[in-house]
């Protein structure tokens, strides 16, 4: 079976894999505290230009999302998103589940606008009886979006921009970050992640690692962030598992390499579709590719090709999501041509 239905379908990049069996049997201390993590936090720290960072290393990215946000709100706090975030939708209620609403925002192309933020904002505290409401207290953004959209660095600044003015942290889902950083039509790097944020993280289960996160605190890290973790179920004991998986992706540009593949074999997937006669249901400059089917060659695909059903577009219809990663091959998009050419 062909499959286009995420980018965490297959293990691991083969570099971290022999990494691993060269070091199965060396003894380190858990939790994070051993040297390979040292090493990976450095090298990260590096990458971000960011010398004072504080690194963690969590399991997952549901974990991420829902530890950071805890460890930064206060009981009475809440998180603004998008109203499509992946926080609000798709990730089970797990920031809600521990006491924090998700407060939503109007979507546009998967993105918050700086002025609705700040309009929203003004509303909340004019409000008199706001003391009755859940306070905003962060704003939570992902790059790339859910529809594989991206924040220009303006875009990204003024949400910044209204964040410090107001007193609230600025917290960037990262989970699909390498394909964002090597889009051809990206101006964000990095170091101006690092530099607008308070904290964000590294996505390695969709960028080539076996699992796991690498959470950047620019500015240090809240209180107690390990405890924090260890409550959410996303501190590892063999935590150099998870150093090991990023010390190698941040060795020798491994990460932006390999995300850059994949990008290519998005741009080859979007000729495919076009040369077929395929709409697009929007444009994407990342890895995750929106295409309009005809419910009769969704139909006959999804016999040969996986691929994620995003729902319905008029009446015979539907909208489907391809992914590319870093381990899609030329022969995997040979193949799908071949299939979309009956």
């Amino acid at each position: 079976m062909l499959s286009f239905e995420s980018d965490y379908i297959q293990g691991a990049h083969p570099e971290i894999l022999k990494r691993m069996t060269e070091t199965n049997l060396d003894p380190h201390p858990g939790y994070g505290t051993d040297d390979i993590c040292a090493s990976a936090r450095k090298k990260i720290r590096e990458a971000c230009g960011c010398p004072e960072a504080d690194v963690s290393f969590l399991v997952g990215g549901t974990q991420a999302n829902s530890t950071v946000i805890s460890a930064l709100l206060a009981g009475y706090e809440g998180v603004i998103s998008a109203e499509t975030g992946h926080i609000g939708t798709h990730e089970a209620g797990a920031v809600e589940a521990t006491g924090h609403k998700v407060l939503c925002l109007p979507e546009h192309d998967g993105k918050i606008s700086a002025d609705e933020l700040a309009a929203y904002l003004d509303g909340f505290y004019a409000d008199g009886t706001h003391e009755h409401m859940v306070i905003p207290g962060m704003v939570y953004v992902s790059h790339p979006t859910e529809y594989g959209s991206l924040y220009s660095l303006a875009e990204l600044e003024a949400v910044a921009s209204v964040c410090r003015a107001r007193g609230l942290s600025l917290f960037l889902d990262g989970a699909r970050l390498g394909y964002g950083l090597m889009s051809r039509e990206t101006d964000v790097t990095l170091p101006d992640i690092a530099r607008l944020c308070d904290a964000f993280y590294i996505g390695g289960t969709k960028v080539g690692a076996l699992f796991g996160e690498a959470v950047v605190f620019p500015k240090g890290q809240p209180k107690h962030f390990m405890t924090t973790t260890k409550q959410h179920g996303a501190l590892l004991a063999k935590g150099w598992l998870l150093g090991l998986q990023f010390d190698t992706l941040f060795t020798d540009g491994l990460y932006f390499r390999i995300a850059a593949h994949a990008i290519d074999m998005a741009e080859k997937m979007k000729k495919i579709f076009s040369d077929c006669g395929i709409p697009f249901y929007r444009h994407s400059p990342t890895n995750q590719q929106f295409v309009v089917l005809s419910t009769e060659t969704a139909r006959k695909l999804a016999a040969s090709v996986a691929f994620t059903p995003w729902g319905p577009h008029g009446s015979d219809a539907v909208i489907a999501r391809f992914v590319t990663s870093w381990a899609t091959t030329d022969e995997d998009l040979d193949r799908l041509s071949e299939l979309l050419s009956w």
